[in-house]
């Protein structure tokens, strides 16, 4: 059965390290499990910047106020909810 993981090595600084190995033994869990989840975190928040940089982008370009951001977003909650019907 072939692997689902793959191993990919890089450096820390030793403080780094140090401090990986304190929180995976604090934890309880393994450096890898660590620094998957951290990983994980960031990329997931990254997509989130990502994200909310277009909104503000098309709300400048549609010129649009953050008090519209509210009408807008309770005005689609009524269109989705209808088509539910």
């Amino acid at each position: 059965m072939p692997r689902t993981t793959r191993t990919i090595t890089f450096s820390l600084p030793r403080e780094m390290a140090d401090r990986v190995e304190e929180v995976a033994k604090e934890e309880g869990i393994s450096r890898s499990a660590l620094l998957r989840e951290a990983l994980f975190r960031y990329m997931e928040g990254n997509g989130w910047q990502l994200l909310f940089r277009y909104g503000e982008q098309r709300t400048r370009e549609q010129k649009i106020s953050p008090e519209d951001v509210s009408s807008l977003v309770e005005e689609y909650r009524v269109d989705v909810g209808s088509s539910r019907v």
